[in-house]
């Protein structure tokens, strides 16, 4: 009887060890597809970013102090850094992430216009 619940145990043990290394693995893999970008440009006060996967995405300027201070020339000098996971505007020495853009971490709130 005593070696029945020892294998039990055992067998227990097995199966969330096998779990967690699952989860590791499927966490892994999702830290390493973060999004990142092939293209940037401005068009008026709206940042947009064309991602490795396809999608293009839009943010407003005016969601960070530096960029809703900036003229529509200045963010027009965007340009991608780090291998597409930053955006870089040289004059306004601003860097913004682009995975915390498209998972909408913005310094400031949406204006109610």
């Amino acid at each position: 009887m005593s070696f029945a619940i020892s294998r039990r145990w055992y067998i227990s043990i097995v199966h969330f060890s096998v779990r967690n290394l699952m989860n590791t693995i499927t966490m892994n893999n999702l830290v390493s597809t973060e999004p990142s970008a092939i293209r940037a440009w401005a068009e008026g006060r709206t940042i947009f970013l064309e991602l490795t996967d396809g999608r293009i995405f839009g943010f407003p300027a005016d969601r960070f102090r530096i960029l809703k201070r900036a003229t529509d020339e200045q963010l027009n000098e965007v340009t991608l850094r780090l291998d597409g996971f930053a955006l870089r505007w040289e004059s306004l020495d601003e860097d913004i992430t682009v995975p915390g853009v498209v998972a909408g971490n913005f310094q400031l709130p949406l204006d109610a216009d």
